[in-house]
Parts: C-alpha cells; structure tokens; sequence
C-alpha cells in the first residue's frame, strides 16, 4: 500500500511553507509562494490536505484553525494578509475549489477557466437567473459593495445574493477586488473579466487544461495516490487519469502503481 512518506512530507513542507525559516509575513510572500506552486488555499488548515496561506503563515504541518479565529494571532494575520493580497489584484482569488476560497497564479486562470468557467454565450443556459441578474449589475456598474449590490439587484434575501456570488465565482466571473471595514465590513466586487481580461479571454481545451492542473498539483504535492486528483478537483477518473499518464509520457511524472505518480527526481 502506497502512502505519503516522510521525504514526501519534507518535500511538502518545503513547498507549502511548513517550515519556521520560510513562513510567510508578507502579501508578497504570498504571490510568490502562488506562483510558484500555482494554487492554494486560503484559510483552512491541514485537515484539507493542501497548502494554504493559513498554514504558510504558522509555518508548521500541524496547523489546526481554532475555533475563536479573532483572538488567534495566526489566523488574524492570515486574514490581514489575505485582504492585502485581494487588494492589490496580482493573483486571481475566489470560491473556486468545492466552496473554500483559494489564489490562482495568473498562468493557471486560464486552465481553471476552461474546466470551472463558462463562455459569455452560455451564460443564460447554464447561469441560474440570480447569477444573471448580478451579473449583469456588475457589468454596468464595475464594482459595487455587497449591501448595494443586493439593493440593486432587488433582492429581498441576504441569501439569495450570498448564492449567486458563490455559484458566479465558481464559475469565474466575479471576484473580489477590495475589502473596506468602515464604516461596516463588505466586500467589493467586480467582474473577474475586468481584472484578469488577458487570461480570462486565453482559449484552452479542457483535457489541456487538466493536465496544466494536475502538473501544478503533483509538483506541489510530490505524490499522489489512487484516486486522489479527482477527488480533490471533483474530476472524472478518467481525465484525471489520463492527465497524468501525459505527464509521465512527457518524463515530468512516474507511474509507481495504478493510480500513484509521483514527481520525476524528486
């Protein structure tokens, strides 16, 4: 039976940021450490099994998110840090991975467009009618915080918008672009075209795009075991499968079992 060794473990917390000499303390420490692995979450813990900026700024494998997160001084951090980087617009950020927030390099948009996307011209069949209707506010208005979004949408229901921004964005087509704390706390969003238009207009086919991702996850994670880059991307066994029989095809990757890869001369 194939597991996560302890290399692997050392190799992950080179990576992801395990270690106290490479935690981050900086916005620009988190674009650096995205663009080097690709993807990361934002603020979850170790128990999701990926990197986030949470766990970089503790610095440690062990990372578990409290319960009170506004008395914890980690978790604040990363919540500062984490608005900074929104702000500043470098990397892409959304509700993209199975409801939890995470940062994109601006090289993988594109291939996270082609798999979670949709084009504009499908918009109508696939978009439910409250995702329409904020996205066409948006993109008469640019950017609007939350409570007037919802007013001008017409929404009588604090849910009803909390629902469509979350299924826009994992569509990719809103993010957002600021985090303002006065006079109340809001998010302001606009339309993800609007900041990222070169990787967002950037054509991909899907099983190319799929294999983009399955490259940036197996160098971040130094193995993978049977099954484990459809279940985390919610990918049939069968393109993730044969994402990565192209990667060992390419000499990036090695079969070590069915369903095991692992990064060539890692």
């Amino acid at each position: 039976m194939w597991k996560i060794t302890e290399e692997i473990e050392q190799y992950r917390d080179r990576k992801w940021r395990r270690e106290d000499s490479l935690r981050i303390k900086t916005a620009e420490d988190i674009e650096n450490m995205v663009d080097d692995i690709g993807f990361c979450l934002g603020l979850t813990d170790e128990r999701k099994r990926m990197p986030s900026v949470y766990i970089a700024v503790c610095g440690r494998r062990d990372a578990h998110m409290p319960r009170n997160v506004q008395k914890d001084p980690e978790a604040s951090t990363a919540w500062v840090l984490k608005d900074e980087v929104i702000a500043l617009g470098r990397i892409y950020y959304g509700k993209i991975y199975k409801g939890h927030s995470m940062f994109v390099s601006r090289r993988l948009v594109p291939a996270f467009n082609s798999v979670w996307g949709c084009s504009k011209a499908g918009e109508a069949g696939i978009l439910s009618k409250p995702a329409q209707t904020v996205l066409k506010v948006l993109r008469k208005e640019w950017e609007m915080a939350t409570s007037d979004l919802r007013e001008a949408c017409g929404f009588k229901d604090k849910n009803e918008l909390s629902k469509a921004l979350d299924e826009l964005q994992k569509r990719m087509k809103v993010v957002p672009q600021e985090v303002a704390y006065s006079p109340k706390f809001t998010y302001i969003w606009t339309t993800a075209e609007a900041r990222f238009p070169k990787e967002l207009s950037a054509k991909i086919k899907r099983e190319d795009a799929i294999r983009e991702i399955a490259r940036a996850y197996l160098s971040m994670c130094g193995r993978t075991l049977v099954g484990e880059l459809a279940g985390k991307f919610s990918l049939s066994r069968r393109d993730a499968g044969k994402a990565n029989h192209e990667l060992v095809d390419e000499g990036f990757a090695e079969c070590l079992d069915n369903g095991v890869y692992q990064l060539t001369n890692i």
